[in-house]
């Protein structure tokens, strides 16, 4: 028995080598058929079966799928063997094609792409009467296999058609092979691997498992940080196609694609397991350039659709807002900082940043707990509160104004509020703060001009002061007396000894016997009367502790309206051009600071009736009044000044 590659196992019984010359050596025949080498395959096995074929062999039992999947690697894998490895048995033996069968087969007719055969009867000749019609026989799909080889037919035979042919006994035309087209390899694509990608306007579910109409359940997607976005299919190569004489026929590879095109700012190309990935290197939003098709994540949503019931409702985002479109009436915007290019007719509430608009707000509410507002157009009927920072408004009419310090170019039938207030034009407004200056007043049609200079209550701030610290002082009393009381308990003698042995055990400093774990327990047991006073003791000095701290806060508080209160008030009209009236406007500061009121807390304090000191009355001159100076007005001789 002589193999070109590792013996077969002894069930494979032996094995006959073909002839020593050629490269016959990849294929060996054994008593259950004939192998090719696994190891040498392709050309080299093609070689040895065209050498096979020409020599006036053909193979039996040819396992058609197997035989081309070893001469040109197309088709379903091998099977493998009980050690794993694959096992190329193509056919079941190998015989002489005799030459007068050979004869039988006719030529093949060549088209674009396929071959015909010509099926018919065919007669073998008689040797015992060679002159006669001779008798008729069958061809055989092995020879076939073989005839066809050498006319140059070695990939894409249709088996089962060429079978059912010479079965028939029929004369007919049959295409028996056809050319294997290549498949051109897929290009590469980009999909999503993240579900938050896409916005979901279905209503969003509240807490309690109602449905906020208003509001849409994920418009902005918030994307945290390492988040998967994007990943790269990589381009195929495609499937080689075959000629039918076995001549490879290669694709057109898919192109590629570059994933680094569509990561934008916040993004990065990473490549890990499972691929190339566009993953989020912060947390913000996403944004999607609808030209580019770029991503980005951006602590700011930049919006170009505008805000109203159909195209975003009402939103709450963490992180600040751009809107290049109108706000509708109703809608509410709240985020940090606000910018909006468009009209306003909605609400704008920022937690804490800045909000702009830089066209008009109509109707409308602006609020931000913590930073400025801008309206570089036309504010008109609207509500505008900066609670901690400034306001800063080019034109406003019939609004409400509040803030630490407000900035209006032109005023018209406002009520405004603040710190610090400076108008340029202020025509039937109610204006009050500590320092107010304005260059022109005057009335508008039925509403009145005035101007409050703010002064606080002192005389309420100082009692307000006094109970705070007397109540500071009873509570660090009674907590005195309470320690004292607590240390005449503990120093007891079993109290003390059970509390300084508890202590060891927790810190693991003693390990008790079970017989002084009894003792231990029974003494815990004596003095727990003693131990839950102490308790109870502790618990209501942690509560006074925790009210001298509340107090001392609140007092803190009061003191800075004191400091607040002792600063400077002014005033300062530069030309009074009607009607004017300026008073002291005092106010409790337990109530708040002014620019902290209600809407309606500010439009009657302001508009209500004023019995402070009158310190202006005039249709004409200028106004001039500092707290820690005389007075100085000069109103036109027919006013009634009061000093």
């Amino acid at each position: 028995m002589t193999t070109d590659f590792p013996a077969a196992p002894p069930a494979q019984a032996s094995a006959n080598r073909f002839a020593a010359s050629g490269p016959e050596h990849c294929i060996a025949q054994r008593d259950d058929g004939i192998f090719a080498d696994p190891a040498v395959l392709g050309t080299t096995l093609v070689a040895a079966i065209d050498n096979v074929y020409r020599a006036g062999n053909y193979f039996t039992g040819v396992d058609y799928p197997v035989f081309i999947k070893a001469l040109f690697g197309h088709g379903p894998d091998f099977p493998r063997g009980s050690d794993g490895a694959p096992v190329v048995r193509f056919a079941a033996g190998l015989r002489a094609f005799d030459p007068d069968r050979r004869a039988l087969y006719r030529a093949v007719r060549m088209g674009r792409g396929y071959a015909e055969y010509f099926v018919e009867p065919v007669w073998l000749p008689d040797p015992e009467n060679p002159e006669g019609e001779g008798f008729q026989t069958r061809l055989d799909v092995d020879e076939f296999i073989a005839d066809m080889w050498i006319k140059g037919i070695r990939f894409g035979l249709d088996l089962p058609a060429i079978r059912a042919a010479l079965a028939s006994n029929k004369a007919e035309r049959i295409t028996i092979a056809r050319r294997l087209d290549p498949v051109a390899g897929e290009d590469a694509r980009i999909v999503e691997v993240s579900d938050d990608l896409h916005r979901d306007d279905a209503p969003r579910q509240l807490a309690n498992g109602r449905l906020d109409l208003h509001s849409f359940k994920n418009r902005f997607p918030q994307i945290q940080p390492g988040v998967r976005l994007l990943k790269k299919l990589p381009a195929t190569q495609g499937s080689t196609g075959f000629e039918m004489s076995g001549a490879a026929l290669p694709p057109k590879p898919g192109r590629d694609a570059d994933l680094a095109s569509y990561a934008g700012a916040g993004t990065a190309v990473e490549t890990m397991k499972g691929g190339e990935f566009i993953v989020s290197r912060q947390a913000g939003f996403l944004l999607v350039d609808p030209k580019t098709s770029q991503i980005s994540i951006d602590a700011k949503v930049v919006s170009h659709d505008g805000v109203s019931a159909r195209t975003t409702g009402n939103l709450s985002l963490q992180g600040d807002y751009e809107e290049f479109g109108e706000v509708q009436e109703k809608r509410i915007i709240e985020a940090d900082s606000i910018t909006v290019h468009g009209d306003v007719y909605g609400s704008l509430q920022s937690r804490g940043g800045a909000i702009v608009v830089h066209a008009n707000l109509v109707g409308g509410t602006a609020r931000n707990a913590r930073g400025d507002i801008h309206v570089r157009g036309m504010a008109s009927n609207a509500l505008v509160q900066a609670v901690d920072g400034a306001v800063v408004m080019e034109h406003a009419e019939n609004c409400i104004i509040a803030g630490t310090r407000v900035r209006v170019g032109h005023a018209v039938n406002c009520e405004i509020v603040a710190d610090e207030a400076t108008v340029g034009i202020a025509e039937g407004c109610a204006v009050a703060g500590r320092r107010v200056t304005i260059e022109a007043t005057c009335p508008r049609r039925q509403s009145e001009m005035l101007v409050a200079v703010l002064r606080a209550d002192d005389r309420r701030l100082e009692d307000a002061i006094a109970a705070v610290v007397q109540r500071i002082a009873q509570f660090g009393a009674l907590v005195t007396r309470l320690r004292a009381d607590m240390e005449t308990m503990t120093g007891k003698s079993d109290v003390r000894r059970y509390l300084m042995v508890a202590a060891r055990v927790r810190r693991g400093e003693v390990v008790l016997s079970p017989e002084q774990g009894r003792q231990f327990q029974k003494m815990a047991d004596d003095v727990g009367p003693a131990l839950k006073a102490v308790a109870d003791v502790s618990a209501k000095i942690k509560g006074l502790e925790a009210e001298q701290q509340n107090g001392a806060r609140v007092l803190a508080e009061l003191e800075a309206q004191r400091h607040d209160a002792a600063s400077i008030s002014s005033v300062a009209i530069a030309s009074v051009q009607g009607d004017t009236q300026v008073r002291i406007l005092v106010w409790a500061p337990a109530g708040g600071k002014p620019h902290h009121w209600t809407p309606r807390d500010i439009r009657t304090r302001l508009r209500g009736v004023q019995g402070g000191e009158l310190l202006f009355l005039g249709g004409a001159g200028s106004v001039g009044w500092r707290s820690d100076a005389a007075p100085a007005a000069s109103p036109v001789p027919a006013s009634s000044p009061a000093a």
